[in-house]
Parts: structure tokens; sequence; C-alpha cells
């Protein structure tokens, strides 16, 4: 685990510490790799190339917005963000390098103690819903901003919608499996506990330390118990998705649009699966059914009703696109 990747030890007005968050550089990376293929891809498309530099531009922000968005309102920490700002001491500090506290040094990062009750605690922040470079990212809800935005940007500027959206669908899956890589290193999405030989401890401070100490299963101070390592299934499932997407489906689609239904149902499938073997607060509804399976759902309808005939429909044919000039 290892949720900054460089701390650069400078302290910026408003923006707090200037630092590499994990999850942030992987989904940064991700972004830049999609944009260069994307790009690189474009001209055999006959696409224009500068037309999909702002095209990405564009889906960068809404996925961003999208993410924040979705993670505020549906996975339970609206009021946390408001806490933030008006009485921090109401936040508890998830990731503290101890349970008890007599002094702020001591609960690591840049929490604070509060001395009444020895506890660890965020530093009041009224930014801090804006931040989203320290985390707080949903991807469906990045995934549907930026896939209506993309969708429309398409059509406005004649790119043909579903050329463009099977040109993004593989790199989406690749992005998301190196984003995956950044939650396992910054300790979230973690799973239910596991004694497979696979099972990994997360350390002393972390997430998983302090959900399984609130839950009485490890006294003060013990080591954290074995648990599934579900970023690393997605990781690999969704790395497994962009190799079907890229090497076989784009290769033997009929159709524009159908590598674009594909990802959908096969990220709605697989995303629904490792859910059950996920234990991180996230939202759940019925004691059981996630946000994100909840999404699920109407994400692999879509996806399916495009592959049975929805792409053939007049109603969602393109225009003709506007080709690259040369």
């Amino acid at each position: 685990m290892r949720p900054i990747l460089i701390d650069f030890g400078i302290d910026l007005p408003l923006l707090g510490r200037l630092d590499l968050p994990a999850y942030f550089t992987m989904l940064a990376l991700s972004f830049l790799i999609g944009l260069w293929m994307m790009r690189r891809e474009a001209g055999r498309l006959g696409l224009d190339r500068e037309r999909i530099y702002d095209l990405w531009l564009g889906l960068i922000l809404w996925a961003v917005v999208g993410a924040r968005v979705l993670h505020v309102l549906a996975d339970g920490h609206f009021h946390d963000y408001v806490n933030l700002c008006v009485d921090n001491f109401r936040v508890a500090a998830t990731e503290a390098k101890v349970a008890q506290c007599n002094a702020s040094s001591e609960c690591g990062w840049d929490y604070v103690c509060n001395l009444a009750t020895h506890t660890c605690h965020p530093p009041r922040d009224c930014l801090a819903v804006l931040k989203v470079w320290r985390g707080g990212l949903t991807y469906y809800g990045g995934f549907i901003f930026a896939a209506v935005f993309g969708l429309l940007y398409a059509r406005k500027h004649r790119m043909g919608r579903w050329v463009v959206a099977d040109l993004a669908a593989p790199w989406i899956a690749f992005g998301l499996a190196l984003t995956r890589v950044g939650c396992f290193l910054n300790g979230c999405c973690y799973g239910k506990l596991s004694h497979l030989p696979w099972a990994v401890r997360f350390p002393t401070g972390s997430s998983v330390w302090e959900a399984q100490r609130a839950a009485g299963l490890i006294p003060e101070g013990g080591p954290t118990l074995p648990v599934h390592p579900t970023q690393i299934y997605l990781a690999l499932l969704d790395f497994g998705l962009f190799l079907l997407l890229y090497l076989i489906v784009r290769r033997r689609r009929r159709i524009d649009g159908q590598v674009f239904a594909w990802l959908l149902v096969g990220k709605g499938v697989l995303r629904s699966f490792v859910e059950i073997f996920r234990d991180d607060d996230r939202g759940v509804f019925f004691g059981w059914l996630s946000t994100s399976q909840i999404l699920s759902l109407p994400l692999v309808a879509i996806g399916l009703y495009l592959l049975l005939g929805g792409l053939r429909s007049r109603r969602l044919a393109d225009p003709a696109p506007t080709r690259e000039s040369s």
C-alpha cells in the first residue's frame, strides 16, 4: 500500500500538500494513454485528429465531474463534506496511523487530533469536495457523464457517434485496469475477509484496519486480517476486457457501435460479480445490493439492446461523418 507515490514536501495555498497520490496518478496516466492511442487510430478512421483533442479534454472534465458527483451523492459521503467545512471533528480519519492520539503529529498525514476525545480527524477544509486528486471518485458516475458528453459531441461535429464510441471503448477498459492498481496502492475498494492463498493484509492505519478495528475484529494496534484483493480482481478483469475488445471484437465488428456495446455488457457483468467480494463503504441497498450493481443493470440492458438490433435502427443512425481533410 502506497497512497502517496511522491511527496514533494510543499504546502500550497488553498490546494494543500503538493504530492502525487497513487490513484490520481494512475487516473491521469490512463487519460494520457487513451488520448495518445485514440489520436493515433483516428487518422486510420478518417477522423479529424484535432477534434480528438477537444473530445478527450471534454471526456476528462465530465468524467471527473460525474465521478465526484456520484461519490458525494451515492456513496454516503455528502454529510462528511459538509462537516469538513463546519465541524471536522465529526469526520473520522479513516487512514490515521493510531486509534488514540495525544498530538496531531501522531495521526499521520495532515490529520489533526481532537484532544477532548483523543481521536484523529481530517483538517477543516471547505474546499475538500473540489479536491478530486485526494480521491473520492466513483467509476459509474464518470462513465455515464463522459459517455453522454462524448456521444453528443461526436454527433454535433458529425464525427459518427458509434465510430467514436468504438474508438474509445477499449481504452476505457484499459484505463479502468490502471486505476484499479491505484485503488490497491491507496487501500480503498477493499474486499471481505478471506483465507485464500492470495488474500492480502493492509497496514495499520489503512481503511481496512480502521474498518476491522471499528467492527471489533481486531484489537487496538493489532494487524489487519487478510481480505480479498478486489482491486486486483478488477484490474485483471478490466485488462482482460480490454484485450477482448481491442484484439477480437474491434476486428470482427460488423457495424459501428458493437465494441462500445460489448464494453457496457462486459463491464456491467464483471463489476457486479466483483462487488460480491467487496466490503468497503460504498452505498448498499436492501443490505446486499450495492450502488454499482444497481447501475450495472441498465448499462447491461442498453448494451444488449444495441447488440440485438438497436444499432441498426434508424432512430440511432448517425449522419454521414465529417472526415479529416488531407
